[in-house]
């Protein structure tokens, strides 16, 4: 209808996992971590073992990160108000960054206290640290299976996960730590081990902070391709122009898109909106779409950036529109 804006807002928070299902995973593998943390943290002053130590020490901060997360899921799952009109989303993402920055700390920590060992290497009970870190690594294996799942499409669970899955590689070089110490005595293989388990953590964990960061910053979702976007509403019958786009998630599998839309003369402004937003969840399962559809004669072109594809598919960089 000329003279008309049309908006239409779609609030469909929908959640990539059950909250529920999610907590009872994370209780039953709080309670694995910490049970087997108190053995390892004995076990490594018996032994006098870095490396069993260093696994110690990031079971310690999966008990802090499973809490974290838990108490994340609590928060997230509280209803919207009038000053959060978004509930507690981002909480899930404040406890994912929380638990990357955990990671990088203690390994740092490990870091150091491995080449102080080198330095000045320690006698290890080689076979005590193989066996315990077998044990730990079982429990490491047991808990990862649990969180898998949730893992693939919750960023907070992905954080948890992400703990669990270093304690793995950490009960890993523990047990070959121990195997080299106990037939070869070679007593530098503990912090040798513990510096190369550290770098991998390190990784994983700078790429689970560079996504929360980007998330609260609202970048655009590294698994959308905004060209593909832009050539899909382009696509729609009856639209002529793209612009004022913007894509960001609210929180992890959570993905929400705003626009203008300018449309040609005599295209119905509902067809059009309904076309797009069935485009848009279907193609990108994007849930949460804001989008004003403008006829050519109503829409806004000062100082609006253009959204333009040329032949070969590139999309150019937005441009100022000049002036009516």
């Amino acid at each position: 209808m000329a003279g008309e804006n049309r908006h239409e807002h779609e609030h469909k928070h929908r959640r990539s996992s059950n909250p529920g299902s999610n907590r009872r995973k994370l209780i039953f593998v709080l309670a694995l971590t910490f049970t087997y943390m108190l053995a390892e943290v004995a076990g490594g002053f018996i032994t006098n073992s870095l490396a069993l130590l260093s696994d110690a020490g990031h079971m310690l901060t999966d008990v802090a990160a499973l809490v974290l997360a838990m108490l994340a899921l609590w928060f997230s799952s509280r209803p919207v108000t009038l000053r959060k009109t978004y509930g507690y989303y981002r909480m899930e993402i404040l406890a994912a960054l929380a638990n990357g920055v955990a990671l990088v700390v203690i390994s740092l920590g490990i870091f150091y206290e491995a080449l102080q060992r080198l330095k000045e290497p320690e006698a290890v009970r080689g076979f005590e640290v193989m066996l315990i870190a077998i044990g730990g690594l079982v429990i490491n294996g047991a808990s990862a299976w649990v969180l898998h799942s949730a893992s693939e499409e919750n960023l907070n669970m992905r954080g948890a996960f992400l703990h669990v899955i270093s304690d793995a590689l950490g009960s890993v070089g523990a047990i070959a730590a121990g195997l080299v110490v106990w037939l070869w005595e070679w007593t530098l293989a503990d912090p040798v081990i513990s510096v190369f388990m550290c770098l991998l953590i390190i990784y994983g964990a700078w790429q689970l902070i560079r996504e929360s960061v980007n998330i609260l910053l609202e970048g655009t979702p590294s698994h959308i391709n905004v060209r593909a976007v832009i050539e899909a509403m382009q696509e729609v019958k009856g639209v002529s122009s793209v612009h004022d786009l913007h894509i960001w998630s609210i929180s992890s599998g959570n993905e929400a898109l705003s626009a203008h839309v300018t449309i040609e003369q005599g295209t119905s402004h509902k067809a059009a909106l309904e076309a797009l937003q069935a485009r848009l969840r279907s193609g990108f399962n994007i849930g949460h779409l804001t989008i004003q559809v403008e006829s050519p004669d109503e829409a806004v072109v000062d100082n609006v950036k253009l959204y333009q594809i040329n032949p070969r598919g590139e999309t150019r960089e937005p441009r100022d529109k000049p002036r009516r």
